[in-house]
């Protein structure tokens, strides 16, 4: 691996597909195929009922319906099918598919970031392209904080309003949208680090954007992977700490009475985010898992919640609902998930 290099691990899943993985095994030809989803025994436990392994083509995922009763992404499947870590498993798909070590490795940014719209996706050399991420910072230099402020952001926007954000809640956390600047025509949301300090703006695009323009804008440089968005109020707060995974996701839970909430800013747990919980946990703390009820956050959650159960007692949050996220709770859904 690259030196002072970033594994991007959603550029690794966009790359390789579950065919990719299944026919390096020699395990495809072995799989019956029905429109878009494959079956076969399972190749992880060695089982012998031909039902109980499927995959989705389209979704690139895969479930063991029998005695693994677990599902994931394609790094999933490597990581337990040759029992190393994910970062292991990424480093295996990225030798054994040759992916494009420029589009695999990043230096210095979050692998939850957009791409721009210029950009393929990695791919396998000789090989079809298909479809978060866990980041691997190097190095021990930290965002450094910001030397200006952006001031006079507009708090009364109909999007703000549309999201179910109080005046209150937007001046707590000085989210507004900018008129000009950097972040001209999105929503600026200062990220603090765990002192305090504003590092980054991030700005989110008004609504859907248009194909081809990213949802949300980071300066560059900066790394996201090394901070947890509303830790600095967090950390002062008692109860469970909820872990969730968007900007929007933990003002919300923030503005129904939970503070002690934080964001991934993406669906992955970075090592340095890992040790920012560890540091601010211990034996005795309570972590609620609350990612959205999508393929990357339920592929995500039992892998970030095994890592931070090493050292506190931790719960998954899973919603009824397909693509529920935490900001779409009501106060009472809410205290219902604690009663």
């Amino acid at each position: 691996m690259p030196k002072n290099k970033l594994v991007d691990f959603r550029a690794v899943r966009e790359a390789v597909t579950m065919e990719h993985v299944l026919s390096h095994y020699g395990l495809l030809d072995k799989m019956k195929r029905s429109g878009d989803s494959l079956s076969g025994c399972c190749p992880i436990h060695k089982g012998s009922n031909p039902t109980q392994f499927r995959v989705s083509l389209s979704k690139n995922l895969w479930n063991c319906f029998s005695e693994c009763k677990h599902g994931g992404n394609v790094v999933d499947f490597i990581s337990r099918m040759e029992d190393v870590s994910a970062y292991g498993a990424a480093l295996k798909a990225i030798e054994w598919f040759k992916l494009d070590p420029d589009r695999v490795y990043a230096e210095g940014e979050g692998a939850d970031e957009p791409r721009s719209s210029n950009e393929a996706p990695a791919r396998p050399k000789s090989a079809q392209p298909s479809p978060v991420v866990e980041v691997k910072p190097e190095g021990n230099a930290p965002n450094p904080p910001l030397k200006f402020r952006l001031d006079k952001l507009q708090r009364e926007h109909p999007y703000l309003t549309e999201r179910g954000l109080t005046l209150e809640t937007l001046v707590d956390f000085g989210v507004g949208f900018c008129a000009k600047g950097m972040m001209a025509g999105r929503i600026a949301i200062p990220i603090h680090n765990p002192d305090g300090q504003v590092v980054a703006y991030a700005g989110r695009h008004v609504g859907e954007p248009p194909e081809g323009t990213p949802k949300y804008k980071l300066p560059p440089g900066f790394r996201k992977s090394l901070e947890l968005f509303n830790l600095d109020r967090a950390r002062k707060e008692s109860g469970p700490l909820i872990v969730v995974e968007g900007f929007f996701d933990a003002m919300n839970l923030h503005q129904l009475g939970h503070r002690k909430v934080v964001a991934l800013m993406g669906s992955s747990l970075s090592p340095a985010q890992e040790d920012l919980i560890r540091r601010h946990t211990d034996q005795h703390s309570q972590i609620l898992v609350m990612l959205d009820a999508d393929a990357a956050g339920r592929s995500a959650r039992d892998e970030i919640a095994a890592r931070l159960a090493k050292f506190a007692f931790v719960r998954i949050h899973v919603f009824a609902k397909e693509d529920q996220q935490p900001e779409h709770l009501t106060a009472e859904q809410l205290a219902e998930v604690f009663a």
